[in-house]
């Protein structure tokens, strides 16, 4: 029997990728420990915030677990700890119960002594494009080689990422693990209740066929492309189909409101701000097409929740892409509108075509679960853990 911490810190708020990531893997490891010979305790750090305010309390989606411990320091301040006063750290070692292994969900890994540590470096588009990036992601990357003077092993979620870790980190890729990610929803996540009860949305939005983008409005997912794609449409070819994307306003997003605010057809692209995890799956479900034109992903996991629920997937050919769309999806040049255009109506316009989609989709996206997530993670901690016996 071993015992395996998880931090769980990313999961406060309103869920987006690493905080989805997180909370489902300690769903899936949590069932794990009915059949596998190891332990979970979950850990996280709070936030500069409720650590002012001496807010220590439990993030809500955590309250179901009896094993949830608050190690009192904010990321921030223990990374400035280990620069300056690595002295300090250790004191914050007992609000930890022995753990064998720690994981680290989100480009950071407290320093452990006694433990196994796991690093999880989600992409790298700080270091590959910081263009894209805010300035308070650009300086993970500080953190993470600090972190990585201490750290065990690392986990991330595709091969291509797997490969910008070792060029650009200069990492052994012999320590380096890939546990692919899942769809937050089932196949049969959708039924007659649940699009009942949202009647009045469905009513109000998809009255009419529609392109569909869902991730953060920011530089780095493409979206002007994407605009500049369907307004060729809409120009060239009248269709009558609406873009709409959903998505909490990122980093840099001013361009794109302003594109759609002076698009001629901005009648059309409706932008929603977070909504549920019902209404998403509605929305993913519904559409004509799924188009994710990003510059560049870590996973991509809306493509394999759009291709979950029945959406055919029209997507980059870079990055890990790719492996994650598999042959399922039409694939594009995000620089090029026009080929993204041209993409965009030979599904709307071929029927035969969009049906083979859907099915390759789901097909693919059954090749992807949180127990497959967890077990494969499991596996690497006992990796970890046996070559350090």
């Amino acid at each position: 029997m071993f015992k395996v911490c998880i931090d769980a810190t990313p999961i406060r708020g309103k869920l987006t990728g690493i905080g989805v990531y997180t909370l489902n893997l300690i769903n899936a490891l949590y069932q794990l420990q009915e059949t596998e010979d190891f332990s979970l305790d979950i850990y996280f750090h709070p936030s500069v915030k409720n650590w002012l305010k001496r807010n220590l309390s439990t993030p809500q989606p955590l309250s179901q677990y009896s094993q949830v411990s608050c190690v009192p320091i904010p990321v921030s301040l223990a990374n400035i700890f280990a620069k300056y006063s690595p002295f300090i750290l250790p004191f914050f070692e007992k609000y930890l119960e022995k753990p064998d292994l720690i994981q680290g969900t989100d480009h950071y890994i407290f320093p452990h002594s006694q433990a196994k540590q796991i690093m999880t470096i989600h992409d790298l588009t700080f270091i590959k494009f910081p263009n894209y990036s805010t300035n308070i992601v650009k300086g993970y990357l500080e953190r993470i080689k600090r972190c990585l003077s201490w750290t065990d092993a690392i986990i991330t979620f595709s091969e291509n990422t797997k490969q910008d870790i070792v060029e650009l980190l200069n990492i052994d890729p012999n320590i380096i693990y890939v546990t692919p990610q899942a769809s937050r929803y089932s196949p049969n996540y959708l039924n007659r209740q649940l699009l009942y009860d949202h009647r009045n949305v469905i009513d109000y939005y998809l009255y009419k066929p529609y392109f569909l983008f869902v991730s953060t409005l920011e530089p780095r997912k493409n979206i002007l492309t994407l605009i500049e794609a369907y307004e060729y449409l809409k120009h060239t070819y009248k269709i009558p189909h609406q873009l709409i994307l959903i998505g909490k306003k990122g980093w840099n997003y001013k361009d794109i409101l302003e594109k759609i605010e002076s698009s001629q057809f901005k009648e059309d692209i409706q932008h929603l701000d977070y909504v549920s995890d019902e209404l998403v799956a509605i929305f993913y479900s519904q559409a004509e097409a799924f188009v994710y034109p990003s510059f560049y992903e870590g996973f991509g996991l809306p493509v394999l929740e759009a291709m979950t629920l029945g959406s055919p997937v029209i997507t980059s050919y870079n990055s890990s892409l790719p492996e994650v769309a598999g042959d399922a999806a039409l694939y594009i040049d995000p620089h090029n509108y026009y080929e993204l255009a041209e993409i965009m109506l030979k599904v709307v316009d071929n029927s035969t075509l969009r049906k083979e989609m859907i099915e390759k989709g789901k097909k693919q996206a059954n090749t992807f679960s949180w127990q497959r997530t967890a077990q494969t993670s499991l596996n690497v901690y006992k990796q970890i853990l046996s070559n350090n016996s």
